[in-house]
C-alpha cells in the first residue's frame, strides 16, 4: 500500500467514522441520561431505536405519508411509548421497592416486547429500506468523499446534540433533570417532582433514539436485528464515561472512527471486534472512561 493510499484511507475512515459516530453519540446520550438519573442501564435502547425505524417505515412505505408528517409523528410515538413504559412499569416497580437488577430485567422485557410486536406485524420477516430524505449526490473533502445523506446525518446530529446540551444547561427543566441525577433527595427537597422528571427523561431518551433512527435508517436494511446498534452505543458510553454526556459524544466518535479505520486498514471482518478492543483498553487504562471523572460511591 502506497503512502497516498494510506492518506486516502485515513481521510475516508475519519470522515465516514464521524458520520456513524455521530449516530452512536446520540444513542450513547440516550443511554447515559437515563443511567445518570435513575442508576439503571436501559437494555431496551436498541429496540426503541429499532421500533422508531419501523414506525417511520410503516408511515413512509405502507401509508405513503410525506416526511414532513412522518418525522414528528415518529418522534411523538416513540417518546410517548418510552414515557408510558417508565410510568406504568418502572415507577410501579420502584414503588414496590424493586431493586436495580429487577429494573434492569424490566428493560429487557420491554426490549423483547418491542421486538415481538415488530415480528407480529410481519414486517420483520424481510429486511426493508427507508427512502432517503435528501437527494443523491456526493461532495469531496480533501481526497475523501461523503454522500449528501452523510453530510445531513452528521450536521443534524451535531445540531441536535448542541440543542440537548443547551437544554440541560440553560432551561429550568434541564437543570431539574441534572439535579435529579446528581442528588435526588436534595432535588426533591427543593420541589423537583422526581416521578415526573424520570418519565420526562425516558421520553427524551426515546426522542433521541428516534432521531438517530430517522437519520441512519436510509443507510441500513431495516430488520429487528438493527437493535444491535445499541451495543456500539453502550461501547461509546463506556469509552467516554458512563456518567458523562460529553464523554458519550466523544466515545461515539471514537468508536465510529475506529470501526471505519479497522475496516479500511485491516479487514471488514475485524470491524465487530474494534469496539470491544477499545472498551478493554479504556477499562485497563481509565476504568471510569475518558471523561468519566473520579469514581464515587453514592450515599443513600
Amino acid at each position: 500500500m502506497s503512502a497516498s493510499d494510506v492518506w486516502l484511507f485515513l481521510q475516508q475512515g475519519i470522515l465516514s467514522g464521524m458520520v456513524t459516530g455521530s449516530v452512536y453519540s446520540l444513542l450513547a446520550i440516550a443511554i447515559v441520561i437515563i443511567f445518570k438519573t435513575t442508576d439503571v442501564p436501559n437494555f431496551s435502547q436498541g429496540e426503541i431505536f429499532m421500533g422508531a425505524a419501523y414506525v417511520a417505515l410503516i408511515l413512509v412505505v405502507l401509508a405513503q405519508w410525506p416526511y414532513f408528517a412522518v418525522i414528528p409523528i415518529t418522534l411523538l410515538v416513540v417518546a410517548a411509548a418510552s414515557a408510558l413504559f417508565q410510568k406504568v412499569v418502572l415507577q410501579r416497580a420502584a414503588a414496590s421497592r424493586a431493586i436495580g437488577v429487577q429494573l434492569v430485567i424490566a428493560t429487557l422485557g420491554f426490549a423483547y416486547l418491542l421486538k415481538g410486536l415488530v415480528r407480529l406485524t410481519g414486517l420483520g420477516d424481510t429486511p426493508r429500506s427507508l427512502p432517503a430524505m435528501v437527494p443523491t449526490g456526493s461532495i469531496s473533502i480533501g481526497d475523501a468523499s461523503l454522500t449528501l445523506l452523510d453530510v445531513a446525518i452528521f450536521g443534524t446530529s451535531v445540531v441536535f446534540m448542541v440543542l440537548l446540551f443547551a437544554m440541560f444547561g440553560y432551561t429550568r427543566m434541564g437543570r431539574a433533570m441534572r439535579a435529579a441525577g446528581m442528588n435526588p433527595r436534595g432535588a426533591q427537597l427543593v420541589g423537583v417532582n422526581l416521578s415526573r422528571i424520570h418519565m420526562l427523561i425516558w421520553a427524551l431518551s426515546g426522542l433521541v433514539s428516534a432521531v438517530a433512527a430517522l437519520l441512519i435508517a436510509p443507510k441500513l436494511l431495516i430488520s429487528p436485528d438493527i437493535a444491535h446498534v445499541a451495543i456500539l452505543a453502550f461501547a461509546a458510553a463506556i469509552v467516554g464515561g458512563f456518567t458523562s454526556l460529553p464523554g458519550a459524544v466523544l466515545g461515539g466518535f471514537i468508536i465510529g472512527i475506529a470501526e471505519n479505520l479497522v475496516g479500511l486498514f485491516i479487514s471488514t471482518n475485524a470491524i465487530v471486534v474494534a469496539p470491544f478492543v477499545a472498551i478493554m483498553v479504556v477499562l485497563i487504562v481509565r476504568p471510569q472512561g475518558i471523561l468519566g471523572g473520579k469514581l464515587q460511591v453514592k450515599k443513600v
